[in-house]
């Protein structure tokens, strides 16, 4: 079983993940990755020497095409999961929320398209850990 846990803070080095919950003009954004069939919040892994917070903003154009926004650290979360990434070793993201008040015209990465919309998704890549992050970034007034 998926385990979700929220913290203040851990230690730099742990963070593998930044996840953005994004609105634009008070909706949602999320993105449809080409391969596949299901929507996500935008994030992605950390790269080498790569501060936290430049991860965000890295993945959230890549995946968005966000050129302007505003962006802050929400919490930590981590993930222990029973697969065979992590063999149930709990492994740890920053959750941020991003108001974005422009995009580029196209995409440039492996996003196929995103959608600006009110609603969540009814399928979501990975459902049993993003609508756990969307109630967290809710209940601390951040979205």
């Amino acid at each position: 079983m998926t385990e979700i846990k929220f913290y203040e803070n851990v230690a730099d080095e742990l963070l593998k993940f930044a996840v953005i919950i994004s609105k634009s003009e008070n909706k949602y954004v999320f993105c449809k990755h080409r391969k596949r069939d299901t929507w996500e919040i935008p994030g992605g892994h950390r790269e080498a020497g790569e501060n936290i917070m430049d991860t965000a903003k890295r993945e959230l154009y890549e995946e968005t095409g966000a050129l302007e926004f505003n962006l802050k650290a929400a919490c930590v979360y981590s993930v222990t999961a029973p697969d065979n990434l992590n063999n149930m070793q709990e492994s740890f993201g920053m959750l941020f929320f991003a108001d974005i008040k422009n995009f580029e015209a196209e995409l440039h990465s492996e996003i196929e398209k995103i959608v600006i919309t009110d609603e969540l998704p009814k399928k979501w890549t990975y459902p049993d850990i993003q609508p756990h992050l969307i109630n967290e970034a809710k209940r601390r007034g951040y979205v």
